[in-house]
């Protein structure tokens, strides 16, 4: 959203959700969410789940499972 100077009303409404769906998912304590919500927020800024996913972020992710 930051990069395309969006708020999250506007990626709700781009993506077909609810703008709680989207404002939830800023909350830092959260820690799940829906590969279809993902998807659907990807549609909604125009790009792949490859792409959301291909950064650095989540590569150096924690594993969960040890």
């Amino acid at each position: 959203m930051e990069e395309r100077n969006i708020r999250p009303n506007e990626l709700a409404n781009l993506s077909g959700v609810t703008p709680s769906t989207v404002y939830s998912m800023l909350d830092e304590r959260r820690k799940e969410l829906s590969i279809n919500t993902i998807k659907k927020l990807c549609d909604g800024l125009e790009i792949t789940l490859g792409e959301f996913f291909s950064t650095e972020l989540f590569d150096n992710l924690e594993q969960e499972i040890k």
